[in-house]
């Protein structure tokens, strides 16, 4: 088959490309590069430079393609806070119009990277897909947005869609090859790491007065190759003209702040000592995923899920990428 990926040459976008490659598959990349990497882009991929919001770009790639796969967009909790009307442009509105190209074109079936965030604090833990919908932040929020306007598409003109709402993802391609980059770098687990390689021995964490047991915040972990090989399985399903649907990722487990620091400082040899800081706005306490609903429609099972495998995996990234992809 052969797929259009917005925003591959980001972290996942561009590990789930050499994922889909490997199976075989065509891929087309298409990112703005503004916080992608070109040399993360697999070679055998066509790589296009520009954004979704460009309908005369979208109209020359999308020809002879089966699906979509979706990852294009801004991440950023705290940002989002900061700047909310730049989250939903990029975020909900300009994929809301690439939706429209796509119709122009016949490709009917697309798999959109959502979040976890749209559920925002969880009556219920772990959180099924059927669960109440209310962000706490832009980012969750403009998300949804355009998770309600592939529900539109759906009910005008037969959009297939599957929405994958996933939880902390990290981790690296096994070999070191590939790994996260970002500037700046907000995820514990790369900025932990980060600190550990440069000498620092001491990392601050975003608040300890949550209800949790130790007062940090929960979240649940997934390796990025089991993220990718998620995304390989949905857009092979939707690719093939089955039904679309919505699933959670994760492992179901959730781990805290301190034990995501104290595991980082294992796996690395070093002694860091953890420094409390303020709590970041919009983040919930505990963010933890049922998955069975993946595992039961896609055949979908985590299984790098233990933290000890991600956590090393990204350690090895950081070790031999000082400077990321640069």
């Amino acid at each position: 088959m052969r797929f259009l990926v917005t925003g591959g040459a980001g972290y996942i976008g561009s590990i789930t490309t050499r994922t889909l490659l490997d199976a075989g598959h065509e891929c087309v990349v298409l990112d703005t590069l503004e916080r992608g990497h070109r040399a993360a882009v697999d070679e055998r991929a066509i790589f296009a430079e520009g954004s979704i919001a460009d309908s005369e770009l979208l109209g020359r790639l999308l020809p002879g393609c089966d699906a979509v796969m979706h990852l294009a967009g801004y991440i950023e909790v705290a940002e989002s806070v900061e700047q909310p009307e730049k989250y939903f442009r990029v975020n909900a509105a300009e994929p809301a119009a690439m939706l429209e190209v796509m119709r122009d074109h016949g490709v009917d079936a697309i798999v959109f990277s959502s979040t976890a965030a749209v559920y925002g604090e969880p009556e219920s833990v772990p959180i099924r897909e059927d669960a109440r919908k209310a962000p706490v932040n832009p980012y969750g929020a403009s998300k949804l947005a355009f998770e309600e306007s592939l529900d539109e598409a759906g009910r005008v003109w037969g959009l297939r869609s599957i929405r994958f709402r996933y939880f902390n993802v990290a981790g690296a391609w096994p070999d070191g090859s590939m790994g996260e980059n970002h500037t700046p770098e907000t995820h514990i687990i790369p900025r932990v790491l980060q600190a550990m390689r440069d000498g620092q021995e001491r990392f601050e964490v975003y608040g300890d007065d949550y209800p949790t047991p130790d007062g940090t915040c929960v979240r649940d972990y997934i390796h990025v190759l089991d993220l990718a090989a998620a995304h390989r399985l949905g857009l092979e399903r939707v690719g093939a003209g089955q039904p679309g649907g919505v699933f959670n990722l994760g492992n179901g487990r959730g781990y805290s702040n301190r034990e995501v620091v104290n595991t980082c400082a294992r796996i690395g040899g070093r002694e860091v000592e953890i420094a409390i800081g303020p709590r970041r706005l919009g983040d919930p306490a505990v963010l933890v995923a049922s998955a069975q609903q993946a595992h039961d429609e896609l055949g979908w099972t985590a299984e790098r899920g233990e933290l000890d495998a991600i956590v090393g995996d990204a350690w090895r990234w950081h070790l031999e990428h000082p400077d990321g992809y640069r």
